[in-house]
């Protein structure tokens, strides 16, 4: 009886195992392309922070101005004295892949700006609330436009203005709730933000650069347009570290070649602190 019971146990046939079905595969909407790219490009207040001084540096400004409320995320403000934005090109000033700085693949082996991607200020526009003011040289008054999803909310507004542009970005990750809440946790991100200015001032020092919390009488970051790294090291960085530091220097023996040629400073024996940081200017 045993025996009969066994074979029919394993007589019985398997249950039936139905494999899942893959799942389908669609095409996302635009607006949750360029929101997911725009968090890849600005993934905090620094990095619009960034973006936003290499604009101002390649409109050939010698002022730059930055103001943040709540580590960025109510407000960053940057103004410049640069060349400022032709009117013609607002409207599309804040589309993705639009740039002034290339216009063929080519020109990617001479170009010398910083940014050419045409994807920054697009980006800030989906993620913020981004309002820019401008003035070209010769224009009796500037103008004032707002963005969002990169397009124009309005039509740009005439409106008082000082030489240059300034670009103000509201409420940055308003709509990346989760991005937002781990921004907000986070006590470091003023302080990466005065870090990358003191930095933009001792690379270039023909630029004057100021950074603040907004309502502060008094800036965290204030450097001068100067002739000498050095200076602007002991500006930026304060007199104890300028006394203990000292250049560094090296090139090809062939300086003719010009193929290699590095210059920078390093702290001496005397000098000791938790924080480490390197400047270094070379060619190739």
């Amino acid at each position: 009886m045993e025996i009969e019971e066994n074979r029919e146990a394993i007589s019985a046939p398997a249950p039936l195992v139905v494999a899942n079905e893959p799942p389908t595969i669609h095409r996302l909407d635009e607006s949750v392309v360029n929101r997911i790219a725009a968090g890849e490009v600005i993934q905090r207040p620094v990095s619009a922070v960034k973006e936003l001084l290499e604009n101002s540096l390649d409109a050939d400004s010698t002022a730059i101005t930055v103001v943040v409320k709540d580590g960025g995320l109510k407000l960053i403000q940057v103004s410049d004295d640069g060349h400022g934005i032709r009117y013609e090109d607002l409207p599309i000033l804040c589309e993705r892949h639009t740039t002034s700085k290339l216009s063929r693949f080519e020109d990617l082996l001479s170009i010398k700006s910083m940014g050419f991607r045409g994807e920054a200020l697009a980006s800030m526009t989906y993620v913020g609330h981004v309002t820019v003011t401008t003035i070209t040289k010769g224009q009796l008054h500037g103008y004032r436009v707002s963005y969002r999803d990169g397009v124009m909310e309005h039509e740009p507004k005439a409106c008082a203005a000082v030489k240059g542009t300034q670009i103000v970005i509201e409420n940055l990750f308003y709509n990346m709730i989760a991005r937002r809440k781990t921004l907000q946790n986070s006590a470091d991100d003023y302080p990466k933000i005065v870090d990358l200015l003191c930095r933009f001032a001792i690379h270039h020092i023909t630029v004057s650069f100021s950074c603040r919390k907004h309502g502060a009488s008094r800036a965290d970051v204030h450097s001068v347009a100067t002739a000498s790294r050095l200076d602007a090291i002991r500006s930026v960085y304060g007199v104890s570290v300028a006394r203990n530091i000292m250049q560094i220097e090296a090139s090809d023996e062939d300086p003719s070649s010009s193929i290699f040629k590095m210059d920078g400073f390093i702290s001496n024996s005397n000098y000791v602190a938790k924080k480490i940081t390197m400047g270094l200017e070379g060619t190739l």
